[in-house]
């Protein structure tokens, strides 16, 4: 298990790039935590390390966002906090995205645990302190 400390906001930048780059081939993550605990602030973490262009924001209410990057990549935002049924996430062509070869970054992923596949990244976001977070990787 690797542990990256979160110091304070200023620091996310540091730890979202620590998390790509220790895990270059990886590319479905799947992000745990209580609601307020960061999920949302390090997705948009990771898209600034990854370069991406477009505006990150929560996709809660369309369930999946897509960013381009600088190299015309994609990186898929799934947010299921407000997902009833497993099917929601086959109507949205899940499994298009979760085999398209790139990132895939998926917070209340629990919601849809039986159709994460056996190389996801499991990140859990702890609060610590005020400010400070702990994020624990399972690879």
């Amino acid at each position: 298990m690797l542990i990256i400390s979160i110091p304070d906001l200023s620091s996310i930048d540091d730890a979202a790039r620590e998390l790509i780059d220790t895990l270059p081939d990886k590319r479905i993550f799947a992000f745990y935590g209580e609601m307020g605990a960061g999920k949302t602030t390090l997705i948009k973490a990771l898209c600034r390390v990854l370069q991406v262009t477009d505006v990150t924001s929560s996709p809660s209410f369309g369930l999946i966002y897509e960013y381009r990057t600088r190299g015309n990549d994609s990186i898929y935002h799934f947010d299921f906090y407000r997902i009833e049924h497993l099917e929601e996430a086959y109507d949205i062509g899940y499994e298009e995205y979760i085999d398209s070869g790139q990132y895939c970054f998926i917070e209340w992923p629990d919601k849809v645990a039986s159709l994460l596949p056996p190389e996801t990244v499991n990140v859990n976001l702890q609060i610590v302190g005020n400010n400070e977070r702990t994020m624990e990787v399972e690879v």
